[in-house]
């Protein structure tokens, strides 16, 4: 009679079923993947898992208890090294089974047995991204928000628009130059006391008054001739 005994048997003697076990969870610590019945995978995920969590404990006392289960020493180096590292932060659920489907011969259930961490595929160490929630127009959340004032940002504006008179000054410091500029008619002073040149060229008419004197001349020369037409005349008289 088999009460209480929910493990399954596998069709075997104890002694059998151990090494099986024992076989099976030495290669999965080497290949990290292996391929078998449904049933087997099942029974040698309840075996290896509390190995796996003893390898953590890395002493002499859990390498001898782990070694009395696999009975090879290359396996147990193999888990107390890289695997342990491995599984270090998770603390459970150190194996996957992926089933495959009926086999041909017998219609066994097939599966995969695989060390989580050691599988790429099914890695989800990306962070998830964040969905953003769609608002919609004319909500009253919306029309609310839009109609309170934001009293926190308007005083910072005021501050900004106080400080904005200091450029103005700066604006006003600038007549500065302008005087400078209106210092500039000295030099129209300058240009004004060239007329003294024009009062030098206006003394040039002295020569034409000069000129002008000639004509007294032309007078002598005139009364000259006048006289020589009145001699002419009184010799044609006589």
């Amino acid at each position: 009679m088999r009460h209480g005994k929910k493990f399954n048997h596998l069709g075997r003697k104890a002694a059998h079923r151990k090494s099986m076990l024992a076989n099976m969870a030495c290669s999965l610590i080497e290949h990290k993947r292996i391929k078998t019945t449904l049933a087997k995978g099942k029974a040698l995920r309840m075996y290896i898992e509390p190995l796996i969590t003893k390898s953590k404990n890395d002493t002499t006392h859990s390498r001898r208890v782990v070694f009395s289960y696999l009975k090879q020493k290359e396996a147990v180096t193999e888990l107390f090294g890289d695997i342990s590292s491995k599984v270090s932060d998770r603390n459970g659920g150190y194996t996957r089974i992926l089933k495959l489907g009926n086999r041909l011969g017998d219609n066994a259930s097939m599966c995969y047995i695989e060390l989580v961490d050691y599988n790429t595929e099914y890695v989800t160490d990306k962070p998830q991204k964040k969905s953003r929630r769609s608002r919609r127009k004319g909500s009253t959340s919306n029309k609310i928000e839009s109609s309170a004032p934001n009293t926190n940002e308007a005083p910072i504006a005021e501050e900004v628009v106080e400080e904005t008179p200091a450029a103005e000054e700066v604006v006003e410091e600038t007549p500065a130059a302008e005087e400078v500029v209106e210092e500039t008619p000295a030099a129209e002073e300058v240009v004004e006391e060239t007329p003294a040149a024009e009062e030098v060229v206006e003394e040039a008419p002295a020569a034409e008054e000069v000129v002008e004197e000639a004509p007294a001349t032309e007078e002598v020369v005139e009364d000259e001739q006048d006289e020589e037409a009145e001699a002419n005349d009184d010799k044609k008289q006589d």
